[in-house]
């Protein structure tokens, strides 16, 4: 048996921020590495901001070398992550594995986003992240488009990570401009 719980499909939802994120990312961070120094993890998303409300899931990205991907899977398989169940899911040549974590009396869902160390995804990812830890302004304009998502009435949390990607997106340009 894992250590990573069986993962909970709900629908999107914009939480506010919870200071015990980061802990509970960095014990996910030292379980991954102490089973394989090669894999770097870091925490992403909403979650590894403070003070960024979000959909309440700690995102992960974690990086294998070249060539390393069914090693990277196995060991997420035998944490307890499990493959990713929903409508449109990740091809499983960049896949995402979902959990759960019981951490300070709180129940976390997990998104472990897998990611070749090379692939320009990552510097993308760490470069969202640290524009929203620096950028007050953009921080609120992120959560605010979260928020104007669901108001909408979207859902469907494919729907939802679709919509929110695009402003990312829209941001990821003004980097390569």
């Amino acid at each position: 048996m894992g250590i990573i719980g069986t993962y909970e499909q709900l629908a999107p939802a914009c939480h506010e921020y919870d200071s015990n994120y980061p802990a509970a990312a960095n014990l996910l961070i030292a379980l991954i590495h102490a089973r394989d120094p090669k894999l770097i993890a870091y925490h992403v998303g909403s979650t590894s901001v403070p003070n960024c409300a979000g959909k309440g899931v700690i995102d992960l990205l974690v990086t294998y070398p070249a060539g390393s991907l069914p090693s990277a899977s196995a060991l997420l398989q035998a944490l307890g992550f499990q493959a990713q169940t929903s409508r449109n899911p990740f091809p499983e040549e960049r896949p995402l594995r979902v959990g759960s974590l019981q951490h300070m009396s709180r129940h976390y869902r997990i998104h472990a986003h897998v990611v070749n160390a090379q692939s320009p995804e990552v510097k993308e990812l760490l470069w969202f992240r640290e524009r929203l830890e620096m950028d007050t302004l953009l921080r609120t304009q992120y959560v605010a488009e979260k928020r104007r998502i669901l108001l909408e009435g979207v859902a469907d949390s494919t729907e939802y990570a679709e919509r929110k990607g695009a402003f990312i997106q829209a941001q990821l340009q003004t980097r390569r401009v």
